[in-house]
């Protein structure tokens, strides 16, 4: 029992990931039932469509909630290996093969997802109940005998555990690569002319790119005479992401040399820029977790925005095939302005999990800058204007990604319902841009004081002895 709790000590990021991720799907799971229950009562002639584009909709939301989860638990693993490669090669030096040490970061994945499922699975049906026997009692929502436990919830907790199982996997394949060579002296990120040399990755990452856009027309095209476009541009939507996430090593290097430029030309400054480009891979794992989450509260932002406004156009050309809705239409955009929350959530841990293990793996490098004139001022001054440029071009990238995929997740879902007006403009929330750089920069440069402040704490002297 002490070495599994000590295991699962290093991973609390992670355990707090999945176990979010858990939540949010059964959480979902409890509520779209109780939705459509509600809408099967109700006195609404397309209730078959909406009850449809509600089911899609949540097994939409359970496959962005896994997604997400493994992407950020995979990309801590990756932090958490690049921090160890002293130690893996160490290990080898004594003996150790590389699969058998890859075997134990999995091992560590596996246990972290059992334990954060479980909690999460009983976390998040907890809430569910709450909040529905809360809004039964308050008046909100009529009392229709609601399910208390859907069979269905079973299946995000499995879906996380073989998500976390896989993400520990992947984020662990550096193993693979460490050699016992590197016990011997201080082992580096590859730098941007190494990741450049990837030509099947990075072929890959563009094909996934551009190949999930052409799915998200189709969808969007499909979406004009059927729902079932929805599954279409969900998949493209899913596939380009991936394709920015694995490709993120070549596109975030160049946001984040424009963003530095704009901080000015201090010492500070400067190095924060070239930080930013000379290991594309650090910089990329750090600042995707920023851009997940920006893209998540856009993309639900704006697709909310874009349903609610679809539906009300529907039911003034429409009227006598929808009845009145005003109630369902207030209820559906609180359950996802919640969902909005809990995915924001889930991508911050992450982020900020990365950007502190970023700063204090760098204790070499920046005892390195403390010798050779730095001051303690000044290091986190660049430890900040890192933050800040991160911030920047990740809140650019997200908001375009966002605004894109809740265009058309909303467009593929409803453009071919009973009086739909067809192609419509993105409905963009006037508070969106303002409330994601005001709090995306907050979180960061949040993030970043604590492990800044105690890498600047520690003497040049000790700092380059550190392994």
């Amino acid at each position: 029992m002490a070495s599994v709790l000590g295991e699962l000590a290093g991973h609390r990021s992670s355990l707090v990931v999945t176990s979010l991720s858990a939540a949010f799907g059964v959480a979902l799971i409890q509520g779209t039932s109780a939705l459509v229950t509600l809408v099967a009562a109700d006195d609404i002639g397309s209730r078959d469509t909406v009850q449809l584009a509600l089911m899609l909709v949540s097994g939409a939301f359970i496959a962005i909630a896994v997604y997400v989860g493994a992407i950020v638990t995979a990309n801590t693993f990756a932090t958490i290996i690049a921090g160890r490669t002293h130690t893996i090669a160490l290990m080898r030096l004594i003996g150790s093969s590389a699969v058998t040490q890859r075997r134990a970061v999995a091992r560590q994945g596996l246990l972290v997802g059992l334990s954060g499922s479980l909690l999460g699975g009983a976390f998040g049906l907890l809430m569910a109940t709450v909040a529905l026997r809360w809004g039964v009692a308050s008046g909100g929502i009529p009392d229709l005998g609601y399910s208390a436990f859907e069979p269905a919830v079973l299946l995000p907790i499995v879906i996380v555990v073989l998500a976390t199982w896989a993400a520990s996997w992947v984020g662990s394949r550096k193993v693979l690569t460490v050699t016992p060579m590197q016990a011997t002296g201080a082992s580096t990120e590859a730098s941007r002319e190494e990741t450049l040399k990837r030509p099947i990755r990075n072929t890959l990452a563009a094909v996934m790119f551009f190949g999930g856009l052409v799915l998200l027309g189709v969808g969007i095209a499909l979406g004009l005479v059927s729902p079932l476009g929805f599954p279409v541009s969900f998949l493209g939507g899913v596939v380009s992401f991936s394709g920015v996430v694995s490709g993120a090593h070549v596109i975030m290097p160049a946001l984040l040399r424009i963003a530095g430029r704009m901080l000015g030309s201090s010492p500070a400054a400067r190095m924060a820029a070239e930080n930013a480009t000379r290991y594309p891979e650090r910089s990329s794992r750090t600042t995707i977790g920023i851009v997940i989450g920006v893209t998540l509260i856009s993309t639900f932002a704006v697709a909310s925005q874009g349903y609610v406004d679809m539906v009300v156009a529907a039911q003034q050309n429409e009227p006598q095939e929808f009845g009145e809705i005003s109630g369902i239409l207030s209820i559906t955009v609180g359950v996802f302005s919640a969902l909005i929350g809990f995915s924001a959530v889930i991508a911050a841990f992450g982020m900020i999990n990365n950007l502190s293990l970023s700063v204090l793996q760098r204790t070499r490098e920046l005892g390195l800058l403390r010798a050779l004139g730095f001051s303690r001022r000044q290091v986190r001054a660049m430890i900040v204007a890192e933050s800040a440029q991160m911030t920047m071009a990740a809140v650019g990238l997200g908001l375009v990604l966002g605004v894109t995929y809740g265009w058309a997740g909303a467009q593929s879902l409803l453009g071919g319902i009973h009086g739909s007006p067809g192609l419509v403009w993105p409905s963009i929330p006037a508070f969106l841009i303002v409330v994601l750089a005001i709090g995306a920069t907050a979180l960061t440069l949040a993030a970043a004081q604590v492990p800044a402040k105690r890498a600047t704490s520690v003497s040049p002297v000790r700092a380059l002895a550190v392994d």
